[in-house]
């Protein structure tokens, strides 16, 4: 089978797939890279065509098991489906002319919501990044960011016209719809007007402050109410915190991408924390309590019992941490690594040795060292 073309990876689908998953997965697809929504990108127009041709053949049964079984070639120039009747990416086109019912309800979706969203809010979305401890993530902190944004002209007060009554108009280009269609290869595709930049309407008498965009470029300070809990890599959203539209039109909106800094003394997994703490040798041995921190800045005691190993781990069940827009908390765990120590002094390392003799290496005081020592005798015996 030809390997330069896999409708299956191309619509990130197993072999194995049924119709309804191959139709949900083209549809996700579809959204992501059609020509509208990526207008600077002829990779996403490229990717957008193969995987419409992926989908033409795939979709069908007939067409599906002849490329499972000849590939590609199947539909190209003379292939087994290309003479059976067969569409794809030669000669034919894309199966004898796509079904545009396929697409139908999702480019209504996409252009019809769009136009929505231009007539509700004329303003453009920001998105700015704010960092915070992990601290600050779990009990919640609000942050104050600037962001670069823009508000209504004071000259004209948004209206974007020196004319006192509005000067506003239907544009000519696109007849008030805020979009043009045309033809782009094999698909019909809409855009924001170039006329009216999506708005509809043109400005007669221009502003000379804003030359008819009904805003200006200004710095503003908003302050972002982080809940508790956050992960890192959350985005919030802050309804009409964006640039200002023109005229009456409502801002857009802010995103705010939150970074939690890593934490010298936690890890966390949802709401687990994770802690690691050293232990002298003697804690281990003899047993030990000791304080452990918690990151809710307070501390709390950790029994450990004799002969405690290196790695072992102890729940701190409610010590982890918080959960968003609830009251519960996660479980901490300790592990506790056994610390030889270095530097001795010469009463100690009698003490150590004395400790040897009397036999420190026995399986009843060691016996992973005895037991693993015993296993690697028998080998050797065996090899014997």
């Amino acid at each position: 089978m030809p390997t330069q073309i896999d409708y299956y990876q191309l619509l990130e689908v197993s072999r194995t797939a049924s119709g309804e998953e191959i139709k949900r997965s083209f549809r996700r697809l579809a959204l992501r890279y059609h020509p509208d929504r990526n207008p600077d990108d002829p990779e996403a127009e490229l990717r957008f065509k193969e995987i419409n041709a992926a989908y033409e053949v795939l979709k069908d049964p007939q067409k599906r098991a002849a490329y499972d079984r000849y590939g590609a070639s199947a539909f190209q120039n003379g292939g087994v489906g290309a003479g059976s009747g067969f569409g794809g990416f030669g000669g034919g086109g894309f199966g004898g002319g796509f079904n545009a019912n396929d697409l139908g309800d999702l480019f209504e979706q996409m252009f019809g919501n769009a136009r929505q969203e231009r007539r509700r809010s004329g303003g453009q979305d920001i998105q700015t990044q704010v960092e915070i401890t992990l601290a600050e993530a779990f009990t919640g902190v609000k942050k104050e960011v600037t962001i670069e944004t823009r508000k209504p002209c004071e000259t004209c007060h948004g209206s974007g016209s020196s004319d006192p009554k509005g000067g506003r108009s239907v544009c000519p280009t696109c007849r008030g719809r805020g979009a043009v269609r045309a033809q782009q290869g094999f698909f019909l595709v809409e855009r924001p007007c170039p006329t009216c930049h999506g708005e509809g309407e043109t400005v007669s008498h221009p502003c000379e402050s804003c030359r008819g965009s009904g805003t200006e470029p200004t710095f503003e300070n908003v302050t972002v109410e982080i809940p508790a809990g956050v992960e890192d890599g959350t985005r919030l959203r802050l309804h009409g915190k964006g640039a200002a539209g023109p005229g009456k039109q409502e801002a857009g909106d802010l995103y705010v991408l939150v970074t939690v800094e890593p934490s010298d003394l936690f890890q966390r997994e949802g709401a687990t924390l994770y802690c690691r703490i050293p232990l002298r040798m003697t804690q281990a041995a003899l047993g030990a309590e000791i304080e452990v921190p918690v990151i809710d800045g307070t501390k709390t005691r950790l029994k450990i019992p004799a002969g405690t190993q290196s790695g072992q781990s102890f729940r701190l069940k409610g010590k982890g941490f918080s959960v968003v827009h609830a009251r519960a908390r996660g479980d901490m765990h300790v592990q506790v690594s056994v610390e030889t120590p270095t530097r001795l002094g010469k009463r100690q390392r009698e003490l150590l040795e004395e400790f040897e003799k009397e036999g420190g290496d026995h399986a009843e005081s060691s016996p992973q060292n005895s037991g693993f020592f015993s296993r690697v005798r028998e080998f050797f015996d065996g090899q014997g």
